[in-house]
């Protein structure tokens, strides 16, 4: 069972994305043929469905023009705590 902060994140992601694509003047078919999915697929990932695969949610990213915003969002080394933690974790060097 998925935590409620899973859901409610997916329904936010989902009204997002819903956003994003009447902001850019697109109707959910165009969308959904830009990444190359189904429109039900597309339908349930603007709906907030926690089932539908990453692939197909990170194409809608790519469709919509997002695509950078999210791997920037997930890099550690764009953030403050990542860039501290790597410099104390990571290896200064790799041995042969």
């Amino acid at each position: 069972m998925l935590s409620h902060d899973v859901v409610a994140t997916a329904a936010n992601i989902g009204d997002n994305l819903r956003t994003w694509r009447k902001l850019l003047g697109l109707r959910s078919e165009q969308v959904a043929e830009r990444a190359g999915i189904s429109k039900v697929t597309y339908s349930k990932i603007e709906n907030g469905a926690t089932g539908v695969s990453l692939g197909n949610v990170l194409s809608v990213f790519r469709a919509l023009g997002l695509m950078s915003k999210v791997e920037s969002v997930t890099d550690p080394y764009e953030h403050d705590l990542g860039r501290a933690r790597a410099n104390q974790i990571l290896p200064k060097r790799v041995r042969r």
